[in-house]
C-alpha cells in the first residue's frame, strides 16, 4: 500500500494518506503538488481541527549491538 506525504498549510507534515485521498485532495483543488520525489502534497487550507499526533518508537532493553 503505497502512500502520500501531506503537508498542511504551515508546511507542518501530517499522517500520510492513501494514493486515492490524495487524489480526491488534488482533484477538489484542496491540496496541490508540493514536491514530486517523494510525492508531496500541501494543503490550501490550514485546519486547526487536526490534531497531530508525535510518531515514535521503542526499543527493546535487551537488545544488544552485535560488532
Amino acid at each position: 500500500m503505497t502512500k502520500v506525504l501531506i503537508l498542511d498549510a504551515n508546511q507542518q507534515p501530517l499522517y500520510p494518506v492513501r494514493i486515492s485521498r490524495a487524489r480526491l485532495l488534488l482533484s477538489q483543488g484542496k491540496a496541490a503538488v508540493f514536491q514530486r520525489y517523494p510525492f508531496t502534497i500541501i494543503l490550501k487550507e490550514p485546519f486547526s481541527h487536526l490534531k497531530l499526533e508525535q510518531l515514535g518508537f521503542k526499543i527493546h532493553p535487551d537488545v544488544k549491538n552485535k560488532k
